[in-house]
């Protein structure tokens, strides 16, 4: 099914192979040995983490300057040559597949941290620089750098740009788009531009900045970014309320932003994602009572311990009307790094346990019990399980469709109409079909959704002025 698929997506689009004369090219500019055409590399990059889906590039390029990506870029937009960005390769959407074949551009070798401007609070990065090393390098200043999405620890920043990653942090502190000042870019005729300015304002012109945050490696190559910074809390309290009912937990977690609190983190969890969890990650001594149906994972962040003992007096009283279970405080650091780790690993330890599809919806977070309610419904409609869990603080559910006994038939046909009433319900709750992990190439068919003709008409209009031919990253999001 995947070939046939891939055979439509190109007759769709004209484009050129890299001839042997370009691929000498490229090696110029790159470097013999950061250029690979042998099989085996190309399937590593064929790959990133959505499902089982595999496209070969023809040929994968490592640059480490933007001077050569610009080169790069300039070479392929005149010969029509399909171009694939790619970070880590942790994509959950198939952004980073190369579905054309063509040019993959690896931007792993743009990995040094420039500059941490204590004086500005802001830092100068590569997007090849992994998430939780930048979060470590501008802690040991006092500072703070918030989006920290699951896959912190190997995803790159660049990838988190181009999908607007949030993270459990993003319920106070919003996502990757609240910190970007400004960027390098390589646009795909192969011009470099900054899209902004290094200033906590901006009034000057569109917002080329923030239409680069979410594009996904469509309208141009990211090569340097300027973060802002916040300074870093002293102190965090962290707290593991179980629930004997998944409806009940989600209505507990507008009550408590009604009293007026905003907590750093508000983390929901069903049973069964907790439990894989456990059993997967390994080395976890927590036990999950038969009882429960669902977890949230609450974290407090501040300057001043009373303060968040106050708050955590408020919030328990808030779980204890909703019919929790006995509150679980992290005593010491130890613990509440275990208890991250359940949190962080439920995405690995759903895909260790079957073939599975992952859909990422959001709503306003008053309406996340009806979200949750409105899955399992339309899951006993068409016969499928469902494992959820996800950034509950601002209604960010992620939505984990487990094939389990589902005859291959109705997995492949039967199952993408229960996806579409799942964003239906999405849409009618007042959210969409994505909150962070992007539209990439298998949530496209689901656009229609939320979009209407005339959107399409504008994306294709904004697309045609950066990228003329159509040469990066095509296939995606429409």
């Amino acid at each position: 099914m995947k070939q046939i698929e891939k055979i439509n997506f190109i007759a769709s689009m004209e484009f050129s192979s890299i001839s042997p004369q370009l691929l000498q090219r490229i090696r110029e500019i790159c470097g013999e040995e950061h250029v690979f055409i042998d099989n085996e590399r190309l399937k590593k990059y064929g790959r990133d983490e959505t499902e089982d889906l595999e496209y070969l590039p023809q040929v994968v390029a490592r640059p480490y300057k933007a001077s050569q990506i610009a080169k790069l870029l300039q070479i392929c937009n005149e010969n029509h040559i399909p171009v694939t960005p790619r970070g880590a390769g942790t994509g959950l959407s198939g952004g980073a597949l190369p579905i054309y074949s063509g040019l993959l551009i690896s931007m792993e070798r743009f990995n040094r941290i420039l500059n941490i401007d204590e004086r500005n609070l802001q830092a100068t990065v590569e997007p090849g620089v992994i998430n939780y090393n930048f979060q470590e390098e501008v802690k040991k200043r006092g500072l703070f750098y918030p989006p920290d999405p699951a896959s912190w620890g190997s995803s790159f920043l660049g990838g988190n740009l181009a999908h607007s990653s949030g993270g459990p942090k993003a319920v106070k502190y919003g996502t990757t788009r609240d910190y970007v000042l400004n960027l390098e870019v390589v646009l795909p005729t192969g011009e470099i531009i900054m899209t902004g300015a290094d200033t906590l304002k901006y009034s000057t012109g569109y917002n080329l900045t923030h239409l680069m945050i979410g594009s996904e490696g469509t309208l141009g190559i990211i090569t340097k970014i300027i973060f802002r910074l916040i300074p870093l809390p002293k102190h965090d309290l962290l707290m593991l309320v179980p629930f004997y009912s998944a409806t009940k937990a989600c209505e507990a977690v507008s009550a408590v932003f009604g009293k007026g609190i905003i907590p750093s983190a508000m983390e929901f969890m069903e049973r069964d994602a907790i439990a894989w969890s456990i059993r997967y990650a390994g080395e976890v001594n927590f036990t999950v009572k038969s009882e429960w149906e669902a977890l949230l994972l609450i974290e407090v962040d501040g300057n001043n311990l009373d303060v968040l003992y106050a708050d955590c007096e408020v919030i328990s009283s808030v779980m204890s009307d909703h019919e929790c279970d006995e509150i679980l405080f992290a005593d010491s650091s130890e613990q509440k790094a275990s208890l991250w780790k359940i949190r962080r690993k439920v995405g690995e330890a759903v895909k260790s346990n079957s073939v599975y599809k992952e859909e990422d919806t959001v709503v306003r977070r008053a309406e996340l019990p009806k979200l949750l309610q409105g899955v399992k419904d339309i899951g006993k409609k068409y016969g499928f399980q469902s494992v959820c869990y996800g950034h509950a603080g601002d209604g960010n559910l992620h939505v984990n469709i487990i094939k389990g006994e589902m005859d291959d038939r109705s997995w492949n046909e039967r199952l993408p109409e229960g996806i579409r009433e799942i964003f239906q319900l999405c849409k009618s709750l007042g959210g969409t079909i994505s909150g962070e992990h992007g539209i990439g190439l298998v949530q496209k068919p689901y656009m229609s959704v939320v979009m209407t003709e005339r959107h399409f008409e504008l994306f294709r209009g904004i697309k045609k002025t950066f990228d003329p031919n159509g040469i990066l990253n095509p296939g995606k999001i429409f």
